[in-house]
């Protein structure tokens, strides 16, 4: 069964709060893109996260979280974030 981007943003949350610890002293700022429970790449901004998950991952089952000690479930992003053009 397919997964929906609800549970792919759940689930990787749910490691993001895990892995914060060992990632604040090195990445601190930087933008996670994760899939799968796996960091793919640390990004300067949100914005080049996006960009680059996309290129990666034509079915958007990915998500982002800004590396800081308050972890932000940013849920799908592009709903947090109008990147589109109108």
């Amino acid at each position: 069964m397919p997964r929906t981007k609800q549970e792919e943003v759940d689930s990787n949350f749910v490691f993001f709060q895990t892995e914060l610890p060992k990632l604040l002293p090195v990445h601190r700022g930087k933008f996670a893109l994760i899939r799968d429970r796996k960091i793919e790449g640390f990004f300067d901004t949100a914005l080049d996260a996006q960009t680059t998950g996309s290129k990666l991952f034509a079915d958007d089952l990915f998500s982002i979280q800004e590396v800081t000690e308050d972890a932000v479930d940013l849920g799908c992003f592009s709903h947090a974030m109008h990147l589109g053009a109108d």
